[in-house]
């Protein structure tokens, strides 16, 4: 399966128009996706919406990627020119995502603090062969001219750029100088498939505005469900080949041949337990049972965390009030476990709970004082 995602309805409504019996596939969050399959009715694709924003984006990215197991994710949408020759209507698929919000802010100005990432090799060269060959102009909407198709990076941030001359503007344009396009979740959809380290991902964008404050013209002379259009008839493109590459990879297909595949799976109920599901085993093996796993130890947690934070306000990732907020919630949960009572474990958890609300947006910190919660109520 192929998951795609897009930020706006229209994006949504354009890449939608490829699938023929979409049917509505719902998270136990909440979040509603689509299954249907592309055009030729071949292969499966999971449709999602994110929103606005990197945050947003990256949380349904990672949501679609727990859910569907795809094996590959595109993002598709629209953006703004960063510069003349990368005209309305045009096709940028990126070979670089920055998240350009990253910086230190100091007396003499904002020094960046660049964040990036690389497109899989692999999907950078289907993604130009379609292009080379101009198959993936067929998906285009009858009568519609055939943009031109760039290869560059594109940033991200959490601003709308309608201007070319302003203090930001001038900022992305010194700082990120080969960046073709800007928007606003591309970030977000790069860090989650990121920490799926297997997972290929693009990113296709459709040039809707310039970015120059001409952006409410360009608008209303409907150049963004032009360029959402443009984008999803690459990116439907890109994903057929895709999956066709996954379905036809030859080592794949040696492997399944001699019923060895590289993902499997096994559900174990009630009181089954899985001994060894494997392909080419080298060396000994021992199968039988594993002594439990020791317990992580709150304190000493709570001593790493301590120092990861004081890493972090170094570095100017968590601010100071936030930085003095949170070590005296970590110097109360320490003290109330220190106790060692039921009572003393009750006051850490609420020290901690509010703890992760001051950290909440530094995702590493967050996820550590959750699993210091976790921990702790283990041994309650």
């Amino acid at each position: 399966m192929i998951v795609i995602l897009t930020a706006l309805d229209l994006e949504y409504q354009a890449v939608r128009r490829h699938l023929t019996d979409p049917q509505v596939h719902r998270h136990t969050a909440g979040t509603r996706f689509e299954v249907g399959r592309l055009a030729n009715g071949s292969h499966r694709v999971a449709l999602g919406l994110v929103g606005k924003g990197n945050h947003p984006s990256a949380v349904i990215t990672e949501r679609a990627i727990a859910e569907f197991s795809p094996s590959a994710l595109l993002f598709v949408g629209v953006a703004g020119s960063l510069w003349p020759g990368v005209d309305l209507g045009d096709v940028v698929v990126a070979t670089h995502v920055y998240a350009y919000h990253g910086g230190t802010s100091e007396d003499d100005g904002l020094k960046a603090r660049p964040r990036a990432w690389e497109i899989a090799h692999e999907i950078d060269q289907i993604a130009r062969h379609l292009h080379r060959i101009e198959t993936w102009t067929r998906h285009l909407p009858a009568g519609a001219a055939v943009p031109a198709v760039l290869f560059g990076p594109i940033a991200a941030g959490e601003v709308v750029q309608d201007s070319s001359i302003s203090a930001h503007a001038q900022w992305v344009r010194h700082t990120y100088n080969d960046a073709l396009a800007i928007e606003m979740e591309s970030a977000g959809v790069a860090q989650a498939t990121h920490h799926n380290r297997s997972l290929p991902m693009a990113v296709v964008r459709g040039i809707s505005d310039r970015a120059d404050g001409t952006k409410t013209s360009t608008d209303g002379l409907n150049w963004q469900p032009k360029a959402a259009a443009n984008a999803a008839a690459f990116a439907v493109a890109l994903a057929q080949e895709l999956a066709a590459e996954h379905e036809n990879h030859p080592a794949s297909k040696a492997r399944e041949a001699n019923g060895m595949t590289d993902n499997m799976k096994n559900i174990a109920r009630d009181n089954a337990r899985v001994g060894v599901q494997a392909g080419h085993i080298h060396g000994n093996v021992t199968v039988g049972h594993q002594p439990a796993p020791q317990a992580a130890d709150p304190a000493a947690q709570l001593t790493e965390l301590r120092d990861r934070l004081a890493r972090a306000h170094k570095a100017q990732v968590v601010d100071e009030d936030t930085f003095t907020a949170a070590e005296g919630e970590i110097a109360v949960a320490a003290e109330s476990l220190s106790e060692s009572t039921k009572e003393g474990r009750n006051k850490a958890l609420i020290a901690l709970k509010k703890l992760r609300g001051l950290l909440a947006d530094v995702a590493e910190l967050a996820a550590h004082v959750s699993a210091i919660i976790a921990a702790i109520r283990g041994v309650l």
